[in-house]
């Protein structure tokens, strides 16, 4: 017999990125069916922008010293990365651990790490879908971003440092209280930091006795950083150094605490 036709299996796991990226397209799936999740991460953050900068009540609100229109987008942006990184992810996964799922997957051929990474991949692929239809509202609208590639580049690098350190965030919190603590609590954040974070309104609109305080925080560097970058066409470091800083020590935490069951 032949070398050519001789069998020879031959058994293993498949490489870890076709693992992770198999994952990853379920993850995908399930957040995209979940019409709750896709409620707070798309429709909620696309009639605010519509109501901003559709209705006039842009020119009312301290979005910033700019246009309204270029004020509201980035800021809007950065809602609705924070919808998906944080709370959509963290109450996915807190339910997840409750039903047994997460404990099961982590019995699978893939490392728990690709697992926490084929989430991350999901929440990236929704973020580009939200941004998409958000951008392109933002421009039916009028907005007017200013800086060409740094604006680019400047949200991009924003956007990931920010889903790093929210997604982290979602995690902690998802892998150390139970599922309903883990919806509350995230509801709960998600407000306070859309109202009290800077996501909407600039540091410098807030008393100057908080001002320090909300600098420090994830929120205002993620929002802070996307409007720098298409208001005033520069790149954030400090905003994306900061958002990376947060993304280390919570992730860091997250690898520590992490409860599987």
């Amino acid at each position: 017999m032949s070398a050519a036709a001789t069998y020879a299996p031959q058994p293993g796991s498949a490489p870890w990125p076709r693992k992770v990226l198999a994952h990853t397209r379920m993850e995908f799936k399930l957040l995209v069916r979940n019409g709750e999740q896709l409620l707070l991460a798309l429709v909620i953050p696309l009639g605010l922008l519509l109501l901003l900068g559709g209705t006039g009540l842009g020119e009312r609100l301290p979005l910033g010293s700019g246009h309204p229109i270029d004020e509201a987008v980035p800021r809007v942006l950065a809602l609705a990365v924070l919808s998906t990184s944080f709370t959509s992810l963290a109450i996915a996964t807190g339910f997840e651990r409750r039903y047994g799922v997460i404990k099961r997957l982590g019995a699978s051929p893939l490392s728990r790490t690709g697992l926490l990474a084929g989430k991350i991949g999901a929440v990236l692929i929704v973020q580009v879908i939200q941004l998409a239809v958000l951008i392109g509202t933002g421009f039916a609208l009028g907005w007017k971003p200013v800086g060409g590639f740094n604006a680019v580049f400047g949200v991009i690098l924003t956007v990931l440092c920010g889903t790093a350190a929210f997604a982290s965030l979602g995690l902690l919190m998802a892998g150390v209280l139970r599922a309903e603590a883990t919806l509350a609590a995230a509801n709960l954040l998600y407000l306070l930091l859309l109202v009290g974070g800077a996501i909407m309104t600039p540091v410098d609109e807030y008393p100057s006795g908080m001002q320090g305080i909300v600098r420090l925080l994830p929120s205002a560097a993620l929002a802070n950083g996307i409007a720098n970058s298409t208001v005033e066409g520069v790149i954030p470091w400090a905003a994306a150094l900061s958002l990376a800083l947060w993304a280390g020590v919570l992730g860091y935490l997250v690898s520590r605490t992490f409860r599987w069951d």
